[in-house]
């Protein structure tokens, strides 16, 4: 079923304001997939907070221009769907990449990060980008390290004072 000048314009909408958004995307060819399978990658997308979307090239190509996934548009071949990270960067490498790992049919083409496009065997470094919570969690641990060093050395004095007395003590003791 062919879709009407309104449906294309529609999803050309849909698309760009997705990907003006979006904080990276993943362009992958899904020929071979079954239906089941489609199902399943795209509840894993929207269950991380990944738009994913089948689109014909030609609107997608229509959808990206002016946004900072532009340059993805030469590599727009074939039968592709796009996934659009909204949460965080690796989002969509991250659920492409899990994916294609029980599933080969499933090939990354093209991924673009804040306007730099990456090529397919980048998926694995993007994939591995942390989430935003691990991303305040390293920073938190980073910021407290310091400070944790400091009480444990603010500590060790009156510990150290501690211990001499009671070896003085014992010394006494002994002799």
């Amino acid at each position: 079923m062919s879709l009407t000048l309104e449906d294309k314009k529609a999803v050309v909408k849909e698309v760009a304001e997705v990907a003006s958004g979006a904080l990276s995307a993943v362009a992958a060819e899904y020929r071979g997939l079954t239906v089941e399978q489609m199902t399943l990658l795209r509840r894993e997308a929207r269950n991380s907070g990944v738009y994913l979307r089948v689109v014909k090239n030609s609107l997608a190509k229509r959808a990206i221009e002016g946004t900072d996934y532009e340059c993805m548009q030469d590599s727009l071949v074939g039968p592709l769907l796009l996934a659009f990270s909204q949460e965080d960067p690796g989002g969509a490498a991250r659920v492409i990449d899990n994916f294609a790992k029980t599933n080969d049919k499933l090939i990354v083409k093209v991924i673009s990060i804040g306007g730099k496009l990456l090529g397919p065997a980048d998926i694995k470094a993007v994939a591995s980008l942390p989430t935003k919570d691990e991303a305040i969690a390293q920073l938190m641990s980073v910021m407290i390290a310091p400070i944790a060093k400091l009480a444990r050395t603010l500590n060790e004095v009156p510990g150290k004072l501690v211990r001499t007395v009671a070896a003085i003590k014992d010394q006494k003791e002994a002799g």
